[in-house]
């Protein structure tokens, strides 16, 4: 069993940085490629952004729910920091805690329990549940309601990432079209078509830049986190019940196996 990894099962100093400086990354080229251009102010207009930022953000709250979006934002947040749980250090930890249940029974856990050396919520409320004798199937109920809740918040943040990024693009036409009925009014002005051809142009620019190089690559990353959180979690399920039935690890090796990809399948028993 690998040293570095966490008590959690995670690996240890595993910050993902991937989302962060690909954002970071993607919007700094497009930020490099205007100044190098010349004239970068150029592509800053506050109308444009009233009608693309405010109005996508208004109309995805409408598609939803204000809890839906404060969520969302959390989840975000949760994105760009997120630190990644290694499935094949995860399951080595959870063959460690079986082997020893099944050494020392299932009394043994209330040390380690007790002392905060369990650190996965899920984990510890089913091993508490398991230790304080409570049925197996009712345990795992438990945890499944709680894996199937989770991975329903999941499910709502990328929902909402992704009606958003449908917004921005049809905010960037809408605000294509008024700039156009703008200009068109005003030919008989020349100082007003320079303003009105900005808000034009810049709105969609504003709107592909916002769906395409922020939204949807939020969004498959929290699908992406999401579906190893659902594998942790089917992880935790199969060991808290195989532990709670007092079952061999050597087979619980083969169920946490058969969970996972054949890249990341562990061998705890030799």
């Amino acid at each position: 069993m690998s040293e570095d990894r966490d008590d959690r099962g995670g690996v240890g100093n595993a910050f993902d940085p991937a989302t962060l400086l690909g954002l970071v990354g993607a919007l700094g080229l497009v930020a490099a490629a205007l100044y190098l251009g010349g004239a970068p102010q150029a592509f800053l207009d506050v109308p444009s952004m009233l009608i693309v930022f405010g109005g996508t953000s208004m109309l995805t709250m409408a598609s939803f729910t204000v809890t839906d979006m404060g969520v969302t934002v959390a989840a975000i947040l949760r994105t760009v920091s997120y630190q990644r749980r290694d499935p094949s250090a995860t399951a080595l930890e959870l063959l460690r805690i079986a082997d020893g249940a099944r050494r020392g029974g299932l009394l043994s856990l209330q040390a380690p329990l007790s002392r905060g050396e369990i650190a996965d919520p899920m984990l510890q409320k089913g091993l508490t549940m398991v230790v304080d004798g409570l049925k197996v199937e009712d345990v795992e109920d438990v945890i499944r309601r709680e894996l199937g809740a989770m991975l329903g918040r999941h499910r709502k943040s990328a929902s909402v990432l992704r009606r958003a990024a449908e917004i921005a693009p049809a905010m960037g036409l809408i605000g294509t079209l008024i700039g156009l009925v703008q200009m068109l009014g005003r030919l008989s002005d020349p100082a007003a078509i320079g303003p009105a051809m900005a808000v034009a142009l810049l709105t969609t620019f504003y709107g592909a830049v916002l769906a395409h190089m922020v939204l949807n690559p939020l969004a498959s990353k929290l699908e992406r986190n999401s579906a190893e959180e659902a594998l942790i979690g089917q992880l935790t399920l199969v060991t808290t019940g195989s532990i709670g039935r007092q079952e061999n690890p050597r087979r619980l090796e083969m169920l946490l196996n058969s969970l996972m990809p054949p890249a990341k399948r562990i061998r705890f028993y030799d």
